[in-house]
Order: structure tokens, then C-alpha cells, then sequence
């Protein structure tokens, strides 16, 4: 048993990121069923959340992806798709109305499109990447939620899953605005939550650590495999009740860094990732 305020041995990477199994922690809980229900996953085209499409129609659920590139899912022959930019927000009311229309039973979104990009802050230049960022991350999360809300609430209940990371609570100084983008959308999951109360629509926060797709395997060697990283989601989202922040064992050192009392030195590891910026 790891006790709180109790520094760890860590696995680093060249980017300082750091893997550590924590013994899960309690947190608030809510019910969620994932066989037959039927799922919107924006943002899953590919990597994580393609890997929950598979996950979902594997329980028995009726998956519809959206995301700008959707012939990336022709291998789910199961799996509709439905076009959305979630930095457009005519394109998010196109893709509501299209969704429903054929769907009017849909019960689950999950938002999780997303942008990860390196920033050198000393460049003004940045704002652009920063901008970007949270338009994607951040307001595209809150326009896909305003989007379905009333859907949710008229239907006397359903699931919103929003999809943050580790780096919301540990930042990540290479990629300022991503762990700024994602604390927002915890924060905005935290509020959203409580004025859902009483509405019969649950909101469930995944927040996963580095997660072995898009090449981050390549640059961080404590990226976690993705199978391995589906097994441990799937297996959450099953218990009953399921717990509010959706959290695998490799993700808690992060999200529980300052009551540990180990937030000081992961960030200085992770600072050491600067030295992959110019001139430094």
C-alpha cells in the first residue's frame, strides 16, 4: 500500500512522463449500463476513441462515430458515422440534427475530440497553436454538450461522458494550453454535473494518462498500451454504481499528485521535455 505524501519509484521517458500504479481511490458514483444503449462518440475516429466505439458495440450498444475523417472506421461494419467539425458550430447542429433524426433514442454522447500541441511560450507566435487548442478542446466539448443537452434532459435521462487526461491535473509545460484546455473541461464537467442533478442525466469524466496511439508510443515508452487501457475502462464503466471520474491505475499519480504531495518534482521531471523546444 503506497500511503498519501509517500514518493514513489517512478518509470520516466525522455519527456519526463511517468507511469505509477496507485490502489484506486474512492470517489463519487453514479449507475451506468453500457450494453443496448445507443452511443454518439465524437471524436472517434481513431486511437481512444475508436477504441470505445469497439468496446461499446462489443457490449451490444448501437455506435455512431463522428469526426471530420470518417472512412477512418470502415472497418466497423456496425458502426454508422456522421460528419462533424466540433471547431464548426453549424457543422455540430448539422451533425445534432442528422443524429437524431435518426437515432431519437440516443442515450449516451461521449465528447472527446482533441488537439495535442507543442507551445514555446516565449515565441508569441504560440497564440495560434493556443488558440486552436481551445477551440477544439474546449469549446468544441461545450458546444457538443450544449448540442445534446436538451435531447438528454426531454428524454428524462442518459449519459454524458466528457474525456479530459492526466495532464489536466499534472501539467505538461511542452503543451501549456492542452493541460490548460483539459483542466476547462473538468472544471466544466464539475459544473455541468451539478446542474444535471435531478434531471435523470448522469456525467461521467474518463480521464485517461498517456495512452499508446498516435505515435506517443514512439517518444514515450510509459505510454500505456491501448488494449490494456480499454480492458481497465471497460471494466470501470461496468461497475455499478460507476464512479464519476473514470480513473485507471496509470493515471492516478496524476490526478492525486498534489494531495500526495508529489506535484512539485513530477512537474520538474516533466520540464525536462523543454529541452526538445529551439534554442534551448
Amino acid at each position: 500500500m503506497i500511503e498519501r505524501g509517500t514518493v514513489a519509484p517512478f518509470l520516466t521517458g525522455p519527456f519526463g512522463v511517468t507511469i505509477l500504479m496507485y490502489p484506486s481511490s474512492d470517489r463519487k458514483q453514479t449507475d451506468m449500463d453500457i450494453s443496448g444503449r445507443t452511443v454518439l462518440i465524437v471524436g472517434g475516429t481513431s486511437g481512444i476513441g475508436l477504441g470505445l466505439a469497439r468496446l461499446f458495440v462489443a457490449a451490444g450498444s448501437t455506435v455512431i462515430v463522428g469526426g471530420r475523417n470518417t472512412g477512418r472506421v470502415d472497418d466497423l461494419e456496425t458502426v454508422e458515422t456522421v460528419e462533424i467539425d466540433v471547431a464548426d458550430p453549424d457543422s455540430i447542429v448539422r451533425a445534432r440534427d442528422e443524429v437524431l433524426a435518426r437515432h431519437p433514442g440516443l442515450d449516451v454522447v461521449v465528447t472527446m475530440s482533441g488537439v495535442m500541441l507543442v507551445e514555446d511560450l516565449r515565441d508569441p507566435a504560440h497564440i495560434t497553436q493556443a488558440e486552436t487548442t481551445i477551440a477544439i478542446n474546449l469549446l468544441g466539448t461545450i458546444r457538443v454538450i450544449d448540442a445534446f443537452t436538451p435531447h438528454l434532459i426531454e428524454r428524462g435521462g442518459g449519459t454524458i461522458i466528457t474525456v479530459t487526461s492526466g495532464i489536466a491535473f499534472l501539467p505538461f509545460p511542452l503543451m501549456p494550453t492542452y493541460a490548460a484546455s483539459k483542466a476547462g473541461v473538468h472544471a466544466y464537467t464539475e459544473s455541468l454535473r451539478a446542474q444535471l442533478a435531478g434531471t435523470g442525466v448522469e456525467v461521467t469524466e474518463l480521464i485517461p494518462p498517456a495512452v499508446a496511439t498516435a505515435g506517443q508510443e514512439k517518444v514515450n515508452p510509459a505510454a500505456l498500451p491501448l488494449d490494456g487501457f480499454l480492458d481497465e475502462v471497460i471494466e470501470l464503466l461496468s461497475v455499478n454504481p460507476t464512479s464519476n471520474e473514470i480513473l485507471v491505475n496509470g493515471v492516478l499519480m496524476h490526478r492525486w499528485a498534489e494531495r500526495d504531495g508529489t506535484y512539485a518534482e513530477l512537474v520538474e521531471r516533466r520540464s525536462q521535455s523543454l529541452g526538445a523546444l529551439p534554442g534551448r
